[in-house]
């Protein structure tokens, strides 16, 4: 698997700084260039810019663009839709080697989140996924992923909307299997000097890759963890996540586990309801049960169809009772409203829309 060479937005401040260092420009010029890129998103790098001093303007002149040192990410929109109800947009987002990618901001009151993708494709083969129907492409880069959360910020602005308060990675891929990447990313966007989205406005979602939790809690990841557990019956559980065969369930809530007791954090459990697969009282006290030790949270959301999987959505009953049942057991339960079905906001949807894949 072959990356598209690296771009400014790789950088983070500190790498940004030895690379001016590095041509004898004095790292102080580093904050400017990272204010312009990051702070106010810019789409390009204009020279005649008064922050931008000689020794910077000459090093950016002889280093950056086409064919030079540094590259400079600016994904391609090939599709804007905003819902019907105003509250979530989605961007089908190319880049640079014209591989495609999604990018949702999700509209709450006086706040947005950004749900961005960290990998081209996905190969974890959720049967009620339409980008894990899709197949897997290749990994972002840091500086692709960082480049969604500008593209949000400069859509917010346009609009006279404050820029992004919370960032979810729960779109194309699987963090947990692009981990270096994700964690440089996550880096770049929660810098104080730039994005400055805070740890605690950040939460990875993973089906559960098992080594990739215990990494984050033996690391101390500062941010939060979401897992898509869907079912506790290992068998249910692989025919919705194949590749989850790798790590039984028992072996997943152990990671689990292990993460809260290192890190002392709640874990967000995602269990996508499904009518008559998984959407009944009886296993929603087997979950309880499963989650017993477990600091957790449960989001609670209904099926988005996908072309291609005969799964239905629950009724309206049927997911209050289940959720009921949780908070009966002491787990606090949420029931997500679904949202941007009018714009196929469901993972991978707009990609198969679009380019007629999935």
């Amino acid at each position: 698997m072959i990356l598209p060479p690296a771009t400014l937005h790789d950088l983070t401040l500190p790498a940004l700084e030895r690379e001016l260092e590095a041509a004898d420009v004095r790292p102080v010029h580093a904050k400017a260039l990272w204010r312009v890129l990051h702070r106010e998103a810019a789409a390009r790098l204009d020279l005649d810019r008064p922050e931008f001093l000689p020794p910077l303007r000459r090093w950016i002149a002889e280093t950056v663009g086409e064919g030079k040192r540094w590259g400079f990410d600016l994904p391609e929109p090939v599709a804007d839709l905003k819902s019907t109800d105003g509250q979530t947009r989605k961007f089908l987002l190319r880049l640079g080697d014209g591989e495609t990618v999604e990018t949702v901001i999700m509209g709450y009151p006086g706040r947005s989140t950004a749900c961005v993708s960290t990998q081209a494709g996905c190969a974890m083969g959720c049967t009620f996924c339409a980008t894990g129907r899709g197949g897997f492409r290749r990994h972002l880069r840091p500086g692709e992923i960082v480049a969604q959360v500008l593209h949000c910020q400069r859509a917010l602005r346009a609009g006279g909307e404050p820029g992004l308060r919370n960032l979810v990675l729960m779109g194309m891929g699987e963090p947990l299997q692009n981990a270096d990447a994700v964690l440089a990313a996550l880096e770049i966007v929660s810098s104080r000097a730039g994005v400055n989205l805070g740890p605690g406005h950040i939460t990875l979602s993973t089906v559960g890759v098992v080594p990739g939790i215990l990494r984050m809690a033996r690391e101390n990841w500062p941010y939060s963890l979401a897992v898509s557990l869907h079912s506790v019956r290992e068998e249910e559980r692989r025919a919705l996540i194949p590749a989850t065969r790798r790590w039984p369930v028992a072996e997943l809530l152990a990671a689990c586990r292990t993460y809260g007791e290192l890190t002392g954090r709640r874990i967000f459990v995602e269990w996508t309801l499904i009518a008559g697969v998984n959407d009944t009282p009886e296993e929603a006290r087997e979950l309880a049960q499963a989650l017993a030790g477990i600091n957790a949270h449960v989001n609670l959301i209904p099926l988005n169809p996908v072309a291609g999987y005969e799964g239905e959505v629950p009724g309206h009953a049927a997911a209050q009772a289940f959720k009921v049942a949780l908070q009966q057991a002491g787990f606090p339960a949420t029931l997500r409203q679904r949202r941007g079905i009018d714009i196929a906001a469901g993972c991978g949807q707009l990609k198969g829309k679009v380019e007629g894949g999935c």
